[in-house]
């Protein structure tokens, strides 16, 4: 039953490690420190707009959860927050809940709570007919398509027949009338696929690289036979390459996600080309705690995304994209063998 599956998922990342145990990438990015930055940091501006609505922070709360009804005081926890903080909240898949309304409260809760922040709705790529009615079911302003064929491919209910996805997605932009962001869940988004994403209508691209939560290791904790959960646990673009494959090949919108734990992440994901960032897990394991932990959490970011911006000269986020770094190791290495070129990061100001 898809409702205890999402039970499943979220008592496992409650209580069980399943990041990755490789990097992001963003160990090997470095930003370039002004001595003499010139600016106020208390005049620093971190907001952003995003299709109209005006954000407090690029801050994304990323697709977490919904369809069981335990879900329903996590979401209230979250969207109290963003609310409160003026972010952007994603919630998890609401195929449960389209097919069962009975879910629906826990997708419902969220605008509830946050009638003026920017929510993301949430569906999978073949669920062309949920479109409209997921869109409706908390008026949601964007609404994500998830793709997560490594997750299908170890979970033992999976979905493996990847077919025609790319029209499904075309169908899904054409039939809403809200923006539409695709969403990887953990492996990140190549540049042939995001150009791909763009062709098809997309307006928008969470890249979900490889770095933060593993769903391969969830789907582990979940199966009798564990040896594909853990062979397939790294498996994926690290976050830092894939920000830089989609800022280099797409003209929409990009939220980095996938491992990014601070501030100082968020301001290296930003300098190679992401518009916003997400995060999910650890904000997560805060909703467990309350609301009060949750705004802890997006200010403690807040301030050490300042700090990162007072410490390059940046007073403002599009200042912040064209600030200069230096990529270096395993990520540099890999973008040059994909042919991207890295050399104007280092001397753009």
């Amino acid at each position: 039953m898809i409702s205890d599956r999402k039970l499943e998922h979220l008592l496992i990342c409650k209580h069980y490690d399943v990041q990755y145990q490789k990097k992001t990438g963003f160990e090997d990015i470095e930003l370039i420190h002004r001595a003499l930055p010139e600016i106020n940091k208390e005049k620093i501006d971190i907001s952003t707009e995003v299709f109209g609505k005006r954000l407090e922070s690029p801050l994304f709360i990323t697709a977490i959860t919904g369809g069981h009804p335990s879900s329903l005081k996590i979401n209230q926890e979250l969207a109290i927050a963003a609310e409160s903080e003026k972010i952007a909240l994603g919630l998890g898949s609401q195929r449960a809940a389209v097919e069962n309304p009975e879910l629906n409260k826990t997708y419902t809760v969220a605008r509830e709570n946050a009638p003026s922040t920017l929510l993301l709705g949430n569906i999978g790529a073949p669920q062309i007919d949920y479109a409209e009615k997921a869109v409706e079911m908390f008026d949601a302003d964007i609404l994500a398509i998830h793709l997560n064929p490594l997750q299908e491919s170890i979970q033992p209910e999976g979905d493996i027949d990847a077919t025609g996805f790319l029209d499904s997605i075309n169908k899904i932009a054409n039939q809403v009338d809200v923006p539409v962001m695709a969403k990887e869940t953990g492996c990140g988004i190549s540049a042939e696929d995001g150009i791909l994403l763009q062709d098809a209508g997309v307006d928008f691209i969470d890249i979900a690289g490889a770095g933060g939560t593993s769903w391969a290791a969830v789907e582990t904790y979940r199966a009798e036979n564990k040896y594909l959960g853990e062979l397939f646990w790294d498996w994926g673009i690290p976050t830092a390459v894939s920000t830089v494959e989609l800022s280099s090949s797409v003209n929409i919108p990009i939220v980095s996600s996938g491992g990014i734990r601070s501030g100082l992440d968020a301001a290296k994901a930003i300098a190679l080309g992401a518009d916003s960032v997400g995060i999910a897990l650890p904000i997560l394991k805060e909703a467990y705690l309350g609301n009060d932990e949750i705004i802890k959490f997006i200010k403690r970011f807040n301030e050490s995304l300042k700090i990162a911006m007072f410490l390059v000269g940046a007073t403002n986020i599009k200042e912040l994209k064209n600030s200069n770094l230096i990529i270096s190791g395993k990520t540099k290495e890999w973008l040059d063998q994909r042919k991207i070129n890295i050399k104007s990061f280092g001397m753009r100001t």
